[in-house]
């Protein structure tokens, strides 16, 4: 495992007056929430966002009575990569962590040492330097980590009875109460007077679309369809269904707010509103690394002197930026292997560049790293051979099933047909105000070889410097098992499957 080279942390605040996050031993600490939606697009009022105005009222009253972040970055657009860089403010590139699902093993089984992917020596998850800063903590969501470690180290109370330390099956580990917001979560800290973090979980994109209000939910047909989806009705419903989980999420949300006020907790908490990455619904967001996978919703609200409410904030922010701010406003330490800022610090530095990465997810292998800048999004596609719609765990779904169909028959634009089943370019560029569903790459056109070029040598220092682990290929034993929890499974055991797996295949 590479060793971190130590660098400075940097404590930040980008509006004046500049405030520190930073309380006096005297002062009492606050508590910090994060409220973590799955696989949610900012299809809210309080983004601008037309048909959702006035249908996310919590969402964008949270929003108004603190400070909004409009471009906030994801570091993966999937579940598991993004929340191991999260938890431990580091990019997950840089810990190898970043293979979706890895560092598992059978559930209620010990992660085996050859498939555990240990952190180097000193460097620990966000929980546990808020417990060293006197914090009690919590988890009552889902983990989803892809390294090795010890449940009940990091989260004071909702671990199984039968946990083990080092379990960590497919899907992760879950709280004993999963999303719950009555039991083991603040009210069980044994103390009321210490402060507390805590992470709770929203369903977001993957159920909240069940939750609308009455009379609120929109049909199929309400909501216009990007141009890179065909217009058929499996594609409408898919896109309306994450509008509707928008809607739904806000429901879901304001139940949480309504625990918090009825514990007598709201008044010295500070939340945070964000997801793990994008729609989950749409094949373009999760698992892509265009705007639809990468921005996420972020707000953070609270009785600070920092979170002056009203504030909108544009500067370009990551969710390593969220771990970094979360210990700062706890006053714990800060170590200076963490790779985001505190986005309230006095020595704030506005990034001119957010980087992101996609690498292998479930059993599809791929390879994508992305920059956005405040005008542009440059991709890097690294397997350009392999089509957006390579086997994929979606595959079963009518989204899937019915657009193969499409291109079957030959019934689809000349752009979806390239975009979706051809060779993919190595490299795109994309003006996301001129061009917002990022569709005319502008890679090829030499008016913007410059801006292509700076974006390019960005992330090829940032590869080199940071010892991007996706430039190596997938530990032997790691990629077996996926092939192993997969291979019975007709989605995958039928499916024309990436090379790396034909090691594993027994000739016959």
């Amino acid at each position: 495992m590479k060793t971190f080279v130590p660098k400075l942390i940097i404590l930040t605040f980008i509006c004046c007056p500049f405030y520190s996050c930073e309380t006096t031993s005297q002062e009492k600490k606050p508590n910090i929430l994060w409220i973590v939606a799955e696989d949610l697009s900012p299809f809210m009022g309080c983004y601008g966002d037309t048909i959702n105005q006035g249908h996310t009222p919590v969402i964008d009253k949270l929003a108004s009575d603190g400070v909004l972040f409009t471009r906030a970055y994801a570091t993966a657009p999937v579940c598991s990569a993004s929340r191991s860089a999260l938890i431990s403010g580091i990019m997950q590139t840089t810990t190898g962590t970043h293979n979706h699902r890895s560092s598992r093993f059978t559930n209620g089984e010990v992660v085996p040492k050859e498939l555990q992917i240990r952190f180097p020596e000193g460097v620990k998850t966000i929980p546990q330097l808020m417990k060293e800063a006197g914090y009690f903590t919590f988890n009552s969501g889902k983990d989803d980590y892809n390294f090795h470690y010890n449940r009940r180290a990091i989260y004071d109370v909702g671990t199984e009875e039968s946990y083990k330390a080092g379990m960590n099956g497919w899907q992760g580990n879950f709280a004993e109460d999963y999303m719950s917001v009555t039991n083991h979560v603040w009210s069980s800290r044994p103390d009321k007077n210490q402060p507390w973090f805590g992470q709770v979980q929203i369903m977001g994109g993957k159920k909240d679309s069940k939750y609308v209000r009455e009379e609120e939910k929109l049909k199929e047909n309400e909501v216009p369809l990007p141009p890179y989806f065909p217009n058929i009705s499996s594609q409408r419903k898919a896109w309306t269904d994450h509008y509707n989980a928008n809607r739904g999420s806000d429901v879901t949300l304001e139940k949480v707010l309504k625990q918090l006020e009825a514990d007598g907790e709201l008044e010295n908490t500070i939340i945070f509103f964000f997801s793990d990455h994008g729609s989950n619904t749409s094949l373009r967001h999760k698992q892509f690394c265009y705007e639809g996978g990468m921005l996420i919703p972020l707000m953070i609200k609270g009785n600070h002197p920092a979170l002056k409410s009203g504030t909108i904030r544009n500067d370009l922010v990551s969710l390593l930026d969220v771990s970094a701010t979360t210990l700062a406003l706890g006053n714990a330490v800060l170590p200076d292997y963490l790779d985001g800022q505190d986005l309230f610090g006095t020595n704030y530095k506005e990034p001119k560049y957010v980087v992101g990465a996609r690498d292998r997810c479930d059993y599809t292998i791929d390879r994508i790293r992305t920059v956005v800048s405040e005008d542009f999004r440059y991709i890097r596609n690294f397997f350009p051979d392999r089509p957006m719609l390579q086997a994929g765990y979606r595959d079963n779904k009518p989204i899937v099933k019915d657009f193969k169909t499409l291109h079957e028959e030959g019934k689809l634009t000349p752009y979806q047909e390239e975009h979706w089943f051809g060779v993919r370019p190595n490299e795109e560029l994309y003006d996301l105000k001129a061009d917002p569903h990022q569709m005319n790459n502008l890679a090829s056109n030499p008016e913007f070889d410059l801006i292509l070029k700076e974006h390019r040598d960005h992330l090829e220092k940032w590869i080199k410097d940071t010892d991007d682990k996706g430039q190596y290929p997938e530990d032997a034993e790691q990629l077996k098992a996926t092939y192993n929890m997969w291979k019975d499974r007709p989605i995958f055991r039928d499916a024309k499957k990436n090379p790396e797996y034909d090691q594993f295949i027994t000739k016959e």
